[in-house]
């Protein structure tokens, strides 16, 4: 006889999992298991070399459809949680909320030069310092400013208050309220360059330094806690919107990575690996990020982070740029034809390099080839290359904490790349532990919702739901995994720098 709840006694909460390439919304049970799931790809904009856009209302459309599907063919939501893609930067009018320039994501490098000029003067000592993060094009802040800057007549309509600013939480919590609450989370906040995650305020200081008006800047709330209700004109008007993380914080919370030293790598668009540090912002000396990991009942927790840009990208261009597969997840047959790669790397440097590197001149660099080189010979390049990515942020992550990892927690579409999965354990030589609910994201958001809604009623119970796939032990030969590494460092190197402006 099933002990499963009735539709009517079942306590689900909603999950809007905004990505780079796609809107997802998953509702999950009490149990932390998946009930429904929906997903919408969207358009990607590049109108310039090295930029990146989106439309904020496709964002918003595609979220909001996949919203309507997940939900309509289950009981009463309890609570919604939304985890975003972190970073990417929307002006709109407080008015009409119409934005005033399509959405500048994430990956878009258009402000290089304006965070070099930082370097060259000096400021970005107080970036490290007070907002945890580096003068890099990266982060949501200088996205503001080039916005303010360049569009014609949006600094003045800033400077008069007409404006709101947002990354995508506070977007979507915008449009899911009908344009009543202005809100963000201190995860999110501690990605826009202009947070103190120390005093957990908007600095003027850091507002000054971006040029970014303070009558721009959302109120910040905590990651678990009611903002509002929706009022869109939706099936879901009167759900409370309960939880709010970026992305990659999101998924450390699914991972139950609670446990200073404890760290989750999700493998998406780009690579994300974070380790938590408890109560504790640790300052990095090897160019990692200090990040708020999420703030829940009063407690603000941070964490070390660090940011690999091209990591499912590299897998996308074998599929659209190259055409040498038809789906992505063909790439791993691809590349098991072959048994190494023959000396070939590369380096998916197509926007920059992230962490520890920060190099926005890099680009992408394939070295090694020679007539005998295959398509399969590539692929497994790509694939490695994303763990050896991810490798190099690990290294520096050990450095700054100081704290011993017993295993990496993996997620995200590639985690269910075994070939992908073994070859990360060999050249970090710890264990790869992949989860049975990899959807980590859209967990994590749930999770910190269903906090707030009494769902579930600690961390502790939440924990208590985590549970191990697969674990890769590392297996490869110390010996050839050293030199593979060693070729690794090579082909960085000639990537390195590549699109920077001659020197005069």
């Amino acid at each position: 006889m099933s002990t499963r709840p009735s539709p009517d006694e079942e306590r689900l909460v909603l999950a809007l999992d905004q990505g780079t390439t796609s809107s997802r919304a998953i509702v999950f049970d009490g149990d932390g298991a998946i009930r429904v799931a929906a997903q919408q790809e969207f358009p990607q904009h590049f109108p310039e070399p090295g930029w990146v856009e989106h439309d904020p209302e496709e964002i918003w459309g595609s979220q909001r459809e996949v919203m309507e599907e997940a939900a309509g063919g289950v009981g009463r939501i309890e609570a919604i949680g939304i985890a975003n893609q972190r970073e990417t930067a929307i002006v709109w009018d407080r008015s009409t909320g119409e934005p005033v320039y399509p959405a500048i994501v994430w990956q878009d490098r258009r402000t290089a030069d304006f965070c070099e000029g930082m370097k060259a003067d000096g400021r970005e000592a107080v970036l490290r310092e007070r907002a945890g993060l580096l003068a890099d094009p990266y982060f949501a802040g200088t996205k503001v400013r080039w916005i303010l800057e360049e569009v014609p007549g949006v600094r003045e309509r800033a400077e008069r208050g007409e404006l709101a600013f947002g990354t995508v939480d506070s977007w979507l919590v915008w449009k899911l309220t009908g344009g009543r609450v202005h809100v963000t989370d201190v995860s999110n906040a501690s990605r826009t360059l202009a947070y103190n995650i120390h005093k957990l305020e908007w600095d003027e200081e850091l507002l000054s330094l971006l040029d970014l008006p303070a009558s721009l800047m959302p109120e910040v709330a905590p990651s678990s806690g009611v903002v509002g209700e929706v009022e869109c004109g939706s099936s879901l008007d009167g759900t409370p919107i309960a939880g709010m993380a970026g992305d990659q914080q999101a998924a450390l919370f699914g991972q139950t990575c609670f446990v200073p030293g404890m760290a989750k790598n999700t493998y998406g668009t780009g690579c994300f690996l974070l380790m938590s540090t408890g109560e504790r912002p640790v300052a990095s000396a090897n160019r990692l990020l200090t990040t708020v990991a999420w703030q829940v009942d009063g407690i603000t927790e941070y964490a070390l982070e660090g940011s690999v840009f091209s990591a499912g990208a590299v897998v996308q261009w074998l599929r659209d740029g190259l055409g040498l597969i038809r789906h992505s997840a063909e790439v791993e047959a691809l590349a098991a034809s072959v048994p190494d790669t023959d000396g070939v790397f590369l380096v998916p440097a197509f926007s920059g390099l992230g962490a520890p590197h920060w190099d926005p001149y890099a680009r992408g660099t394939v070295v090694g080839l020679t007539r005998g080189s295959t398509a399969g010979h590539l692929a497994r390049a790509a694939l490695e290359s994303i763990a050896y990515q991810s490798r190099d942020v690990l290294e520096a992550m050990r450095l700054d904490a100081a704290l011993p990892l017993e295993e990496l927690r993996v997620d995200g579409g590639a985690s269910a790349n075994d070939l992908l999965m073994q070859f990360q354990a060999d050249v970090l030589g710890v264990p790869v532990v992949r989860p049975c609910i990899t959807e980590t994201t859209a967990l994590g958001a749930a999770y910190l919702a269903g906090l707030a809604a009494g769902v579930w009623s600690s961390r502790d119970d939440i924990a208590k739901q985590w549970q191990e796939d697969r674990v890769f032990d590392p297996a490869g030969d110390p010996t050839i995994v050293a030199s593979r590494l060693s070729g690794w460092e090579r082909a960085v190197a000639r990537a390195a720098g590549w699109a920077a402006p001659p020197q005069k």
